[in-house]
């Protein structure tokens, strides 16, 4: 790219320079006393460089290389039970068949094929999640991705059995994928994006599942809350039973932005945009979109301050975070049309003294993808805006996306924040993301890890895709833009308020797990779940899952509020309608439309 003006003067204008200034000493003795020198002529930062090395914790395999299994399996060992842990690991393949692997994935890794296609990197063998290290109960296997491979199971089937935040995107099972840990415990995931799987997905013992624009031999069954959109072989649409949820394409989709080699060069690949897409991207083996080659990203290292980030920004580069932990003195902003902001094995942004992590501009095409925000101990206002209060610019042609873009607040250490993710610009898509107040961990308490709201949608024609948020102590979700829509909804309210006053909003029981401001008049959701599980207080009662104004632009399809074990009750589903929780036991009352 060409370089932008600077203070550094030509070479020419260099050597001028420098015959005047030597010739200072002899002027100043011939003329007498002596007289202040000016200042050198001063220098803007140098440019920074695009490109570079990923780091340790990118592991690069190539199918001719021994020991790959070892290396695997050490990486497991490290990272299978580091829940809240700071190791960080991108498992990236290059493209060709491998033979008899078993890449068990823990914590904060991810795996992934550098093709082009997900045909293009072969794994005879199997890419897994169990978990045998909490006893077999699934419902904490968080943060970890398999993106962009073909896999041969060994046995038919792939195991893939995890909770939130781990996306399985891009992927080719030749076979089938159960989605249970060994022993059919509890799970609660999921996410299934781009992908296709030849034989029968098995989700056995998980509560919930969305599948977005992929390809199925076949579904075996449904717990509480199964969404389809955009995907081939779906069950039919059957809620409230068989609870499935099926809309035949997704209105507006985006792939997420992936590393990939081309010869022995790195680019990122940038899918294009969708409008009622239905089955994968990749069919024909080759996506439609754009490559941006590695020399125009910013390869960001563990310890680089926020300052060198935005300068990157500001001179154009995109920004490319390798695996580790960042903590940020002051807002990192993205002010540039396309800027693209990717993360690798779970690069974690962790902002100080109550800065806001991450700010977007109300501009076209920013692309976030890849990165885990950490919530620090003094209270942020804000830990992600997508574009400025007042946002109006339409986006409607390329709109700002969001995706596999985690928010926590606690669980590594007391975090806060008062908002988590507020989006402002029109037309954002936010596919995939999973807002967590802890509820275990480290620094976790109900003022502890205070955080009263985890999403807010100001912007209009905002689109959010597998919209997973809970444990906020006040409103979990809060919609105020027109003609809003959400496909897919999994929630749980905070376990830990004390008592009923501490969750009491004014003469309402509890605060909805998902709100429709009064004012807005266009507004619809389907496959929407609130769990309550008050175990510190199993006496609180909370009147409704979900609040909405009562007009006829104010849709929504499919919901369900579960109390668990009976730990809190809701007494309806929506507004005053659906009928309450049963009492003692784990089942779901449920409303097919409202109103």
């Amino acid at each position: 790219m060409p370089a932008s003006p600077t203070n550094s003067p030509s070479p020419a204008r260099r050597s001028v320079l420098g015959a005047a200034a030597a010739s200072v000493p002899a002027l100043l003795a011939l003329s007498g006393p002596a007289v202040a020198v000016p200042p050198a002529v001063t220098t803007r930062k140098p440019r920074l460089p695009g490109g570079g090395d990923l780091g340790p914790n990118v592991i690069v395999f190539d199918p001719s290389m021994s020991g790959i299994q070892a290396r695997l399996d050490e990486i497991f060992k490290r990272q299978e039970s580091a829940q809240f842990g700071t190791g960080r690991y991108a498992l990236l393949f290059k493209p060709g068949t491998y033979h008899g692997l078993n890449a068990q994935i823990g914590f904060y890794t991810a795996v992934a094929g550098l093709g082009l296609s997900p045909d293009d990197t072969t794994i005879n063998g199997d890419v897994t999640v169990d978990a045998g290290w909490f006893d077999g109960n699934a419902t904490q296997n968080f943060w970890r991705s398999a993106e962009n491979l073909a896999l041969v199971p060994v046995n038919g089937t792939n195991r893939w059995a995890v909770s939130q935040a781990a996306p399985f995107r891009r992927m080719h099972v030749r076979g089938g994928l159960n989605l249970a840990p060994t022993g059919y415990g509890w799970a609660s995931g999921g996410y299934i994006a781009d992908s296709r799987v030849d034989g029968e997905v098995g989700p056995y013992s998980q509560q919930q599942w969305y599948t977005r624009d992929s390809a199925v031999g076949g579904w075996r069954n449904a717990v509480w809350n199964m969404v389809f959109s955009g995907v081939e072989g779906a069950p039919a649409q059957s809620f409230p039973e068989p609870p499935y949820t099926t809309l035949q394409t997704t209105p507006l989709s985006r792939e997420k932005p992936f590393l990939y080699l081309d010869g022995a060069e790195y680019k990122v690949f940038l899918p294009e945009l969708r409008t009622n897409a239905r089955g994968v991207s990749w069919g024909s083996g080759t996506p439609r979109g754009t490559s941006v080659p590695l020399s125009r990203f910013y390869v960001a290292r563990p310890g680089v301050s926020a300052a060198t980030l935005n300068q990157a920004l500001d001179e154009g580069l995109h920004l490319l975070f390798t695996p580790g932990i960042y903590h940020l003195d002051r807002t990192v902003e993205v002010r540039r049309a396309g800027t693209v902001v990717l993360g690798l094995g779970y690069a974690t942004l962790i902002p100080d003294n109550g800065v806001t992590a991450l700010k977007v501009a109300d501009v076209d095409g920013v692309r976030l993808a890849g990165l885990l925000i950490d919530a620090g101990p003094v209270n942020s206002p804000t830990l992600l805006e997508i574009g400025p209060q007042g946002a109006a610019a339409d986006h409607s042609a390329d709109p700002i996306t969001v995706q596999d873009v985690f928010i926590r607040i606690g669980g590594a250490g007391p975090g806060k924040a008062t908002t988590s993710m507020v989006v402002n610009s029109r037309h954002t898509i936010v596919d995939h993301t999973w807002v967590w107040r802890a509820d275990h961990g480290d620094g976790v308490g109900w003022e502890t890890n205070r955080a009263d709201y985890g999403v807010r949608v100001n912007g209009a024609d905002v689109l959010a895709t597998g919209l997973f948020v809970e444990h906020f102590n006040k409103y979990d979700v809060q919609w105020y833009g027109e003609r809003g829509r959400t496909i897919f909804y999994q929630n749980e309210k905070a376990y830990d308020a004390p008592n009923q006053a501490a969750i009491q909003n004014g003469a309402m029981k509890g605060f909805a797990a998902y709100r429709v401001d009064d004012s807005v008049t266009t507004h619809e959701a389907w496959g929407l779940g609130s769990y309550c599980y008050y175990n510190v207080d199993p006496s609180i009662v909370q009147h409704h899952g979900f609040a909405a104004p009562t007009k006829p632009g104010v849709k929504f399809h499919h919901l369900l509020v579960v109390s668990l074990g009976g730990k809190g009750q809701y007494e309806r589903v929506i507004n005053d309608t659906g009928a309450p929780t049963s009492g003692t036991s784990t089942i779901p009352s449920k409303v097919v439309s409202y109103p």
